[in-house]
């Protein structure tokens, strides 16, 4: 039984039209013939979509009792047992009802799937996981429900379901999404012109990216090389110069121009050693292609042009961006350079980009990586200057009237010989002596054309000739494989020195310093191996690259660290002598590998100890700020059922005052206790509004005595951005903290100002005021400055006021008041506009198409 086929239509927001589309396309298939059900579909009582349900068989559902209310929900057993070819299950992020076979809707479809049945379904843009932060930050709603990414890029369909905003807005206001009390609300708020329009850019992008994945799937498939260009992507060709960064930001110039272009920064090394890049400058590239949204990209190749074309086109590029030639003028003898290749050989469908800099022409400089090995080209070009050109010289000689002598001869075989020592060093050189020793012999030497010399003096000449050959052609190839040595240990050393400064500057990320090492070497793959003992199998403690390998039996190079690590890479087989700079990275790795479980540990132990320390004064707590109101409690009602005493009404009435400010006393204690509770779990999610501070703060005021606090809000004063309960909470905190403090002639003033984009509420008392060290120790939990008594509370307001605070984007300080005292500022975003507060919208998640 093969697995089922799901279609999805996606859609940006409720009521464009997905539920009406699924069920449109189930009367088109069971008009040709297919056997279609609907499983699970929501009208919200739309005369529209319940027309269109008319004539489809619904499966009924199965009623689970939640909360003393009765929910319907899909009947997975019922589906799987009528078994239809074509379900139709409606919101696919849907959260089951407690005692439903599975917890999410999405989980009854796979099951449905699993059994072979085909699925139609609808979501939203905003119910996509990866998307929840982006919607909230758009519409200040936080989604429920929401279903993985990866569930719906799994659909074999995805069909976008697209309306424009003013559209969505009539269609809203003719009633057909919502009941008529409800949408002044939705229009206003979630349901605004700006929220709909970044939803759509959502939706339209993130279908983008999946047809963009089967569109590569299919040149995949079908082999396809030449460029399509439905999409613009600006392929950055690096060398690992400093003209890099320049050609990067020329890219993002370009690719911001055109909406949805990719930027894709290609550094191509051969495979010959250690890279001829400074891995500084890479480094600092790929933060910067990184930064611009772009993409870096490493790759192998001892052809660069054909390696940067072939990149290209495997990811569907349209543009190449290049830089102009570093190399003098006298260094094209050796070939017209990449970029000229480059647009040479790109064809009708790639542009390639020429683009100047300041290092034009300055010299590429030495090739601080291939050591003392001559690349294969050179050694080609060697052979055929020493063989080839005295041969063609010789040729030359013969055919021209003049005679140029015997010494003039030797002289122009003499530059071949150099000439092949300083292309391919001392093999071709030696040979070009030799050969162009036979041909002066043969050619120029009497008796001509024969091996033979009559004249003693020019054995001499020719054995002088051979000689002199030898000795410069050694002598030139010394001093190339001299400089070229010395440029090797150049960039080891500057690799070292990069590795050093890693260390010293306490990098510890073990991603980062493995993908180093595989730039650095040119190699597909590098992972860090361990095991516990010499009996254990090998696990990877991190990797990079294209499937690395699982044990350094398998790897190409392998490079011990102790008796129980090693460093393996694949790709090819290094020299010894660049074991030497992978030594020091697989010891930097191993450090690198020990740092961050020390970090881990150290941390795990501060939360241990955190939590430790929060338990213990939360026990000192409860053993006497907890109880002692209890215990007054307690005292009052005993007193009260006592038969002994005849309790006058003066003093029931004192009885009851002072247990009902016990409970009130233990209420705020106890909610202190669970705000700190859920700031230290990361549970506070603030819905963020535009809010007057002037319906806020006299709210907040509510829990102080009468007369201990004066305000002074001006009416000007702009919004701020801020979610009110969270606010009203803090402002209470810190006010009913500032009375405790402040003399009772001296009431508590509180104002509020506008700066710029901020506005400033400021506590002010008249107290004794907080020493410098300790106006943030304050704000600790289970902090009391100074003789507090031990009856004023746990020491959680000022650590939960700015828990409070932070969560919603701004700041509380302490300040010293001018004359004596402390002033607590809590600075806050001020809104752009004023704007009416607006219920809120009904769950917009449970909305579907009109």
């Amino acid at each position: 039984m093969g697995r089922g086929k799901l279609r999805i239509y996606l859609g940006a927001a409720p009521g464009v039209g997905k539920t009406y589309a699924m069920l449109s396309e189930a009367h088109r298939r069971v008009e040709r013939g297919t056997d279609c059900a609907v499983a699970c579909v929501e009208h919200y009582d739309r005369p529209r979509t319940e027309a269109v349900l008319h004539g489809l068989e619904q499966i009924p559902r199965k009623d689970l009792t939640h909360q003393g209310a009765v929910v319907a929900e899909m009947d997975v057993d019922a589906v799987l047992e009528r078994r239809p070819a074509v379900a139709l299950v409606d919101e696919l992020a849907h959260t089951n009802a407690p005692g439903a076979r599975n917890a999410k809707r999405w989980q009854d479809v796979e099951e449905l799937l699993a059994a072979g049945i085909d699925v139609i379904s609808t979501v939203n843009i905003q119910h996509l996981e990866s998307l929840g932060d982006v919607v909230e930050s758009i519409t200040g709603v936080r989604q429920r429900e929401t279903v993985p990414d990866e569930v719906v890029r799994r659909a074999d369909q995805i069909e976008l379901v697209d309306m424009s905003p003013q559209a969505l807005r009539r269609r809203m206001a003719h009633g057909n999404i919502y009941k008529p009390d409800k949408v002044d609300a939705a229009l206003s708020n979630y349901f605004r012109p700006g929220n709909l329009t970044a939803l759509r850019e959502l939706a339209l992008l993130w279908t983008a990216d999946r047809v963009d994945e089967y569109l590569q799937q299919y040149r995949g498939e079908h082999n396809i090389r030449t460029t399509w260009q439905a999409r613009e992507r600006i392929i950055v060709g690096l060398t690992g110069g400093p003209e890099g960064r320049t050609l990067i930001r020329r890219a993002a110039r370009m690719a911001a121009k055109g909406s949805g272009s990719e930027i894709l920064a290609v550094y191509i090394a051969r495979s010959d050693g250690l890279t001829s890049a400074s891995p500084k400058e890479l480094a600092v590239q790929r933060t910067l292609v990184e930064d611009l949204g772009g993409s870096f990209h490493h790759v192998i190749g001892d052809d660069v042009p054909s390696a940067l074309l072939e990149f290209a086109r495997g990811v569907n590029a349209t543009q190449i961006v290049l830089g102009s030639s570093r190399r003098k003028t006298w260094q094209y003898v050796f070939g017209p350079g990449v970029g000229a290749t480059v647009a040479r050989d790109s064809g009708p469908d790639l542009d390639v980009h020429i683009v100047t800099h300041e290092e034009v022409a300055r010299g590429r400089g030495l090739p601080g990586a291939r050591g003392a090995r001559l690349g294969r080209s050179r050694i080609i070009w060697g052979w055929v200057t020493g063989v080839a050109g005295p041969a063609l010289l010789a040729l030359l000689l013969t055919h021209i009237d003049a005679d140029p002598g015997l010494a003039n001869d030797m002289l122009l075989f003499l530059s071949l010989t150099v000439a092949s020592a300083l292309l391919g060093g001392l093999a071709p050189s030696l040979a070009s002596a030799a050969f162009g020793s036979l041909l002066l012999n043969w050619f120029f030497a009497p008796p001509l054309y024969r091996f033979t010399i009559a004249d003693p003096r020019n054995i001499v000449a020719i054995a002088v000739f051979f000689g002199v050959a030898v000795s410069v052609a050694s002598v030139v190839d010394l001093a190339a494989r001299r400089t070229h040595q010395a440029a090797r240990l150049r960039a080891e050393s500057e690799v070292l020195s990069f590795l050093a400064g890693s260390v010293l500057r306490g990098e510890t990320a073990l991603d980062a310093l493995l993908e180093r090492v595989r730039e650095t070497f040119s190699m597909e793959s590098v992972a860090l191996l361990e095991r516990e003992s010499d009996v254990e199998p090998w696990t990877r403690a991190g990797s990079v690259g294209r499937r690395p390998v699982a044990r350094p039996e398998d790897a190409d190079v392998d490079m011990p660290v102790g008796d129980h690590m090693a460093l393996a890479l694949s790709g090819r087989v290094l020299p010894a002598e660049d074991r030497r700079v992978l030594g020091a990275f697989a010891a930097q790795a191993a450090v690198v590998l020990d740092r961050q479980r020390l970090v881990g540990e150290a941390e795990e132990a501060r939360k241990l100890a955190e939590g430790n320390k929060i338990r213990t004064s939360l026990l000192a707590a409860v053993s006497h700020d907890l109880r002692t109101p209890l215990a007054g409690i307690k005292a009052a009602v005993s007193s009260l059922r006592s038969d002994d005493v005849e309790w006058s009404e003066e003093d029931r009435a004192e009885l009851l005052e002072g247990i009902e400010a016990g409970a009130d006393r233990l209420d705020h204690l106890v909610g202190n206790l669970l705000d700190m509770s859920r700031l230290q779990t990361g549970t506070v999610t603030p819905l963020i509004r535009a809010i007057d501070l002037d319906e806020v703060v006299p709210m907040a005021l509510g829990g102080v005595p009468d007369g201990s606090a004066e305000l002074d809000i001006p009416e000007s004063l702009p919004m701020v951005e801020v979610d009110k309960g969270l606010l009203e909470r803090a402002v209470a905190n810190v006010v009913e903290n500032a009375v405790k403090y402040s003399p009772d002639a001296a009431p508590v003033l509180v104002s509020a100002s506008a700066m710029a984009d901020r506005v400033e509420l400021r506590v002010v008392d008249r107290g004794t005021g907080v020493p410098d060290e300790a106006k943030d120790r304050i704000f600790a939990p289970f902090q009391r400055h100074g003789d507090a008594p031990r009856g004023a509370g746990v020491g959680l307001g000022l650590a939960v006021a700015r828990g409070f605070v932070e969560a919603m984007g701004g700041t509380i300080t302490a300040e010293d008041t001018p004359g004596g005292g402390l002033t607590m500022v809590l600075t806050l975003k001020a809104a752009a506009a004023p704007a009416a507060t607006v219920p809120q919208v009904p769950p917009l998640e449970k909305a579907g198409p009109s």
